[in-house]
């Protein structure tokens, strides 16, 4: 028999703090997923230009990047910091020559090819400030986890990165903006969740989080050492939802993989389809578990507010009464929904162009998003939680 894992910690509960919405608390949640996050930073520079300030932020892999740039920022130098962030990473080093000629070329076959070769590019070469590639190369380093025999690539240039345009104290103030990133435990296969509620959090946890083997090696944190949290979860969303803080919550999911996608046609195509299989953060099926539990939470609510005072102090009612939650929620969803030319590689193609046009998808995505004003409207009557998605196309088959 196997032995079982131990239970998940719940997020402490989160108070109150001021913003500019009818709610109480406003998450931001970064999935993981690469060279896609640039679609992150569009997005939240369009909330940023909308005055919606998160209240906790909290990321996976690149998204904890993104999460630590805006956490760890004074308001007004965020977008900035996130702007040099994604501009460095995208350097090809040529003074833009490759850019200007890439932009001229639209056809879809074309830009297939230049975004592999700029890939394979990032492959030999790394990504400045970022990562660079072992050497020599793991098969000849001596055994060990930290000999450099474990991963492809040194991710040391990411702590020099973090240390320039993070500011850590800021970040430890949990009285301005709460913040977590999520890893996972090599060696027990848990997941676990930095917090700066209970964590001092340093350059180390945002590289944990972004660890993904065999490209990069375990980040060792204490005496322990932690991959990607992405090879677990690629979403903070279940992170946030147990702080159960009975605060009504304005929550944005920006996801870079898609749960949804077309039946491949061949093999580059299931190349694409795997990861996005592997890596979507299963937004929808997770909503609506959450949502089909707020209903029953909220139906008991209803419940024993009829209850006779006998029945109501019963150990069964106190534990019923303890894991309902009078709070409402909002949870608005933003997708990437990646061009057919991006491939298999998209994750790791960091060229310029590419950078930009992920940049502008968010901030579309996030602009027709915020036309609709209902997403700023809490629940209201029997209705404790309403998910809006205004990205995602709707599916052909219910199935």
């Amino acid at each position: 028999m196997s032995e079982a894992s131990p239970p998940r910690a719940a997020a402490a509960p989160e108070p109150a703090k001021p913003n500019p919405t009818a709610f109480e608390s406003v998450a931001l949640l970064l999935q993981g997923g690469g060279a896609l996050g640039a679609y992150q930073a569009g997005v939240y520079e369009v909330l940023h230009d909308a005055g919606i300030e998160p209240t906790w932020i909290a990321g996976i892999s690149i998204g904890a990047i993104n999460s630590a740039i805006i956490a760890g920022n004074a308001r007004e130098d965020r977008i900035a910091r996130l702007r040099e962030f994604w501009e460095m990473v995208s350097d090809a080093g040529d003074f833009g020559w490759s850019h200007l000629w890439q932009g001229a070329i639209h056809d879809e076959t074309a830009r297939s090819w230049i975004n592999q070769l700029a890939a394979g590019q990032i492959m030999a070469r790394g990504v400045p400030g970022f990562f660079t590639p072992r050497i020599p190369p793991p098969y000849l380093a001596p055994p060990g986890p930290t000999t450099g025999a474990t991963s492809w690539y040194d991710a040391a240039p990411l702590r020099g990165t973090l240390e320039r345009l993070v500011d850590f104290k800021r970040i430890n103030d949990n009285q301005a903006m709460r913040f977590s990133v999520g890893a996972v435990n090599v060696e027990s296969g848990n997941f676990a969740y930095f917090d700066n509620a209970a964590d001092e959090i340093g350059p180390e946890h945002i590289m944990a989080s972004g660890a993904l083997p065999p490209a990069f090696e375990a980040v060792k944190i204490k005496d322990q050492h932690y991959w990607d949290g992405g090879l677990v979860s690629n979403t903070p969303l279940d992170w946030v939802l147990s702080s159960r803080s009975n605060l009504d919550t304005l929550i944005f999911q920006v996801d870079l993989w898609s749960a949804r996608g077309d039946l491949p046609h061949d093999l580059a195509g299931v190349a694409v389809r795997m990861k996005e299989v592997q890596f979507s953060s299963r937004t929808r099926a997770a909503t609506d578990s959450f949502r089909r539990m707020q209903e029953l939470r909220a139906t008991f609510n209803e419940l024993l507010a009829q209850m006779p005072p006998e029945l109501a102090a019963t150990p069964q009612a106190r534990l019923l009464a303890r894991a309902s939650d009078p709070a409402v929620y909002n949870i608005v969803q933003l997708v990437y929904r990646s061009a057919t030319y991006e491939g298999h590689s998209k994750d790791y193609e960091f060229s310029r162009r590419t950078m930009e046009e992920h940049w502008a998808a968010g901030r579309r995505d996030a602009e027709k998003t915020l036309k609709h004003p209902e997403v700023l409207v809490p629940p209201t009557g029997a209705q404790t939680v309403n998910i809006y998605d205004y990205v995602t196309p709707a599916r052909k088959n219910p199935s």
